[in-house]
């Protein structure tokens, strides 16, 4: 498993992270680029133009980086670096994966609430639990994420998960299965490598019981 918590597969374009000399898979890693006035740029979608050098998904990682004149190195130039670099990848990480929990609602293929996830996860139509990290243990622990890998993400806050269903908070979600799960949960895995977490196959041995 890669350092942002997704498993490696063999297939995928590999590249070498400039702050831990660790060769892992492209899609688990955060691609930089210099901009027009040589400031070094986030590219999260990994579509910029130009030269690219990537870091893990990891906050050590790429304050290191920062810190170290790793991405002048690089860049084989002098190169201006953001202040709270890390904060802003995990910003724009975030906002990425509201936005495809957002897609992914919009096409139907995303539930919340307590009763609608419930029901899904009785249905088998669930194949990711989503629940906020500062709600209710007595309440999560109620629901057992789906069997497999990387079906529970519990990293994100019930005002983060809320703004993809257009509420205040939101507890409880469930994701069925499709294309955007699946980019739902390789972005969500590099959004936890920032916060320190990961993407786990249940929600750990407190979602597992029964109350």
């Amino acid at each position: 498993m890669t350092r942002g918590g997704r498993e490696k597969d063999q297939d995928d374009p590999e590249r070498k992270c400039i702050a831990t000399g660790e060769v892992q898979p492209k899609a688990g890693l955060i691609r930089f680029c210099v901009g027009p006035d040589d400031t070094v740029v986030p590219d999260i979608l990994g579509r910029l133009p130009g030269r690219g050098f990537y870091v893990a998904a990891d906050r050590a990682a790429i304050e290191k980086a920062a810190k170290k004149g790793l991405f002048a190195r690089a860049a084989r130039q002098p190169v201006k670096v953001p202040d709270n670099l890390a904060d802003l990848v995990e910003e724009l990480l975030l906002r990425r994966v509201i936005d495809l929990i957002s897609l992914a609602r919009k096409a139907s293929g995303a539930v919340m609430g307590y009763e609608k996830v419930k029901e899904w996860l009785m249905k088998d139509k669930a194949r990711v639990l989503v629940q906020a990290s500062d709600g209710s243990e007595r309440g999560k622990t109620k629901l057992r994420p789906p069997d497999g890998e990387g079906r529970y993400i519990g990293f994100i806050t019930a005002g983060e998960l809320g703004l993809a269903f257009g509420r205040e908070r939101a507890i409880h979600a469930a994701l069925a299965a499709g294309g955007l799960t699946t980019r739902v949960v390789e972005e969500a895995a590099r959004l936890g490598g920032l916060r320190g977490q990961t993407v786990q196959q249940d929600g750990g041995e407190t979602a597992l019981k029964d109350t």
